[in-house]
């Protein structure tokens, strides 16, 4: 059941919401060699599908997170998150693959058809809240696009990918070795959270529910005969991401450990020990012990009065705000207030604070702890208030963006010595071991390639 929806319709609506959703996830990445590489891959799958004359878009998105999904009218996209993750081409061909399933089975028609009232699931400031008004709706397809299939539609999707990958040449058990460095992925992130039994919501297994077993029961249903030298081409994809950006673009500014730094809008603050940052498209947001968050933004339009008027008649306006007080935060112009809610979660304190820098720009941290944190945190949340502050031009210069860079391994080279050289302050090892897919007792041999991430310039 489509909902009559023609194969038009489709090319329709995937028209109409690639321009909404591709926004959503940071824009297009500006790397036209990848795009051409990763569109060529995609298009040598889809020949192979039930419908080889439908034309696919295939996009990589400007994001860090690690995603992928389709629209109705084969439009498929994948984040350079993904990409960074993936280890070789076939690795890259399965996630394809599968969302070819997913537009060739018409699941996000059938959606459509079936309902115009589904919520949006989005990683970001819903998940880390619990708060869905935090987040911004996209249009319907694409709202569709984002949900969790149902198993039997991951079944089928992977069925098909199988044998679309199969058919294009390549290994069909790429398909679940992703799978397991996507585990990886999503238990190493959620660890870095201090949740680690929420795996699931930190990459695209929050929309995709998959387990190893299932994809390998699809290979052995999938009827697919055994592939003779099937192509895996790991040195031409690692060629290909070699000096992909990784984490944060500098447009969106840059986490370095408790600390966020903009180099652009020539800004910094830190948060406490214990809050990991997120940085989103609208918002940087970190997350405490027990539920409590941050949330830092920038107002859409400037103001001229008093930064108190500031947080009583626009920000916080119909908000009771209690002890509100003009202060001054290294040397700029700021306000603050609070106020006491009863949510969904129970009672929290909600405390805001205002800053006008000096190039009139309006700068927000908004502080939800519950009563009982509001005292502990107290200090520390005032020292994150206060240390906001504008960056020097040098300061700001000497910023750079993170890399993903491809080694070759040299004699004496081990994978402890090689993870110390990447441009974290915490887990180096783990974030080395899940990157690469490898086990802890892991050994590498001379001429190996592995991939690490340094910051932009540095060699290892």
């Amino acid at each position: 059941f489509t909902g009559g929806l023609s194969a038009a319709d489709e090319a329709r609506l995937g028209a109409e919401e690639h321009k909404k959703i591709v926004p959503q996830f940071g824009g297009v990445y500006d790397d036209p060699a990848l795009a051409a590489y990763v569109s060529s891959v995609g298009t040598l799958l889809a020949r192979t599908s039930e419908t080889p004359d439908l034309k696919f878009t295939f996009t990589v998105l400007n994001s860090p997170i690690v995603n992928a999904f389709a629209l109705p009218g084969g439009y498929v996209y994948v984040t350079r998150g993904l990409l960074a993750l993936a280890g070789d081409e076939a690795e890259l061909a399965g996630v394809l693959a599968h969302e070819i399933g997913h537009v060739t089975a018409r699941h996000a028609a059938e959606r459509y058809g079936q309902t115009v009232t589904a919520q949006i699931l989005q990683l970001g400031i819903g998940v880390l809240t619990g708060n869905r008004a935090l987040t911004r709706a996209t249009g319907i397809v694409s709202q569709i696009a984002l949900r969790s299939f149902s198993r039997e539609q991951e079944h089928e999707a992977d069925l098909l990918g199988i044998r679309y990958l199969a058919r294009a040449g390549y290994d069909p058990g790429a398909m679940a070795g992703f799978l397991e460095k996507l585990l990886a992925d999503s238990r190493l992130e959620a660890e870095l959270s201090g949740e680690p039994g929420r795996a699931d919501e930190f990459n695209i297994m929050q929309t995709h529910p998959r387990t190893i077993d299932r994809v390998r029961a699809a290979m052995a249903a999938a009827g697919v005969s055994a592939v003779a030298q099937p192509m895996r081409a790991r040195d031409i994809y690692l060629a290909k991401i070699d000096g992909l950006l990784y984490g944060d673009d500098p447009d969106e500014g840059f986490i370095r450990g408790r600390r966020f730094l903009h180099p652009k809008l020539r800004f910094a603050f830190e948060v406490p020990a214990g809050f990991r940052l997120v940085n989103t498209s609208r918002a940087v947001l970190a997350k405490g012990p027990d539920g409590a968050v941050i949330v830092f933004d920038r107002a859409r339009k400037p103001f001229a009065g008093a930064m108190t008027a500031y947080l009583t008649r626009v920000w916080a306006q119909g908000v009771a705000l209690s002890d509100v007080e003009a202060i001054t935060i290294n040397g700029l112009a700021a306000a603050t207030g609070w106020t006491r809610l009863n949510t969904r979660r129970g009672v929290r304190d909600v405390r805001l604070v205002a800053i006008r820098s000096d190039d009139d720009a309006i700068y927000r941290m908004l502080f939800v702890t519950t009563p009982a944190q509001t005292t502990a945190l107290e200090l520390d949340l005032r020292r994150t208030t206060y240390s906001f502050r504008r960056l020097s031009p040098a300061e700001a210069a000497a910023l750079k963006p993170l890399r993903l860079r491809i080694h070759t391994v040299r004699p004496g080279e081990t994978v402890t010595g090689l993870a110390a050289h990447m441009a974290f302050p915490d887990h180096r090892l783990e974030r080395f071991l899940v990157l690469n897919g490898l086990a802890r007792d892991a050994r590498l041999t001379p001429g190996d390639k592995v991939k690490l991430v340094l910051e932009q310039g540095e060699e290892p």
